[in-house]
């Protein structure tokens, strides 16, 4: 008979929640679970202790182990009629001992993508992962459904992902506006260091340490897959991030975004036409304030300017549009629209 081989990413998935569990008994737990010879178990154990996936005290002849620096657990879920506070209180949060602040964002991202996974996606089931490392908390939510990207462009005819990015990079997008403000995906990017989003053959990433971006194809499997990641020393809070977007950072209102101009542009058609504008401008009359920010941008045409800062302003004299990070002659073309010089 072939002695059966230990297979220790797949023992990590639930190992910290079985040494919780299984404090004394752990070999036991293990063998039950993987049908792994005591002696192997012992090994798996000895493998994950060098890792840091356990920790060990106790005697020799009663061992007690608990969870390591390393800690995950994954659980897969049926989404109908899923709940999602019930997972996180029940299969997650016991199991990770995080900073509290942390811990507040991390259950806030976990209810949020969750709960858009169960309305949005349209599909059966959910795969949850957290992690926690001596660093950060890393979330990965990715169900079976038909895929973001598709599901907005269905909602509001926007078939390239880079402008269907643009709009979610805004906020208050929904395709169920009856039911939700669309807060949930955005305050979650705002709250990580580090954000993928993944559907439809297409991959976003954010990098929040040196507030960068892309835009990429990258064929995968169907549905929607999020991950967050959030440093353990992070100054950031969930409440911080939530006043910051309301008017004068002190309410909770979400009066303030940010538009990545950079998503506009492509190497090959620079912002020029006014349809652009129209495109960089959709839906900010839900604003009171927006900041366009050019970073990366070296050139912009008159009726792109012209567009954004004195037509929409006309048309919307109740929204700020705020220029910011741009280029010397991107600079320039604004100052001179804005002055009713150009």
């Amino acid at each position: 008979m072939a002695r059966l081989r230990i297979d220790l990413p797949a023992i990590t998935q639930w190992i910290t929640a079985a040494s919780l569990q299984h404090p004394h008994d752990l070999v036991g737990e293990i063998t039950a679970r993987t049908g792994l010879s005591r002696a192997s178990a012992h090994k798996a154990i000895k493998r994950l202790v060098d890792a840091q996936w356990l920790a060990s005290d106790g005697t020799p002849r009663r061992p007690r182990h608990r969870p390591g620096a390393l800690r995950q657990v994954v659980q897969r879920y049926t989404l109908a009629g899923l709940q999602e506070d019930l997972p996180w209180s029940r299969d997650f949060a016991p199991y990770f001992t995080l900073p509290a602040q942390v811990a507040r964002m991390a259950q806030h991202a976990f209810t949020e993508l969750l709960n858009n996974a169960i309305d949005h996606s349209e599909g059966t089931s959910v795969a949850v992962s957290m992690r926690q490392t001596p660093s950060h908390v890393q979330l990965l939510v990715s169900d079976d459904g038909r895929g973001l990207f598709d599901k907005i462009n269905e909602a509001f005819d926007i078939a390239d992902p880079a402008l269907a990015v643009l709009e979610l990079s805004k906020g208050k997008l929904t395709s169920q506006p009856d039911r939700h403000t669309g807060r949930g995906l955005y305050f979650s990017s705002k709250l990580a260091d580090v954000f993928d989003l993944q559907a439809n053959a297409t991959a976003y990433q954010q990098r929040g340490w040196d507030h960068t971006s892309s835009l990429r194809d990258r064929p995968g499997r169907r549905g929607t897959s999020v991950f967050i990641g959030i440093a353990l020393d992070t100054r950031r809070t969930l409440d911080e991030v939530l006043r910051a977007h309301s008017l004068d950072g002190e309410g909770y209102g979400f009066e303030r975004t940010v538009v990545p101009m950079r998503l506009l542009a492509t190497q090959s058609a620079g912002l020029e036409s006014r349809a652009q504008a129209r495109r960089a401008a959709l839906r900010l009359q839900q604003f009171r304030r927006a900041e366009m920010d050019f970073d990366g941008i070296a050139d912009i045409g008159h009726g792109f300017a012209d567009e954004l800062f004195r037509v929409f302003k006309r048309e919307y004299p109740g929204v700020e549009l705020v220029p910011v990070n741009m280029a010397p002659r991107v600079a320039a073309l604004v100052g001179a629209v804005q002055a009713g010089l150009a």
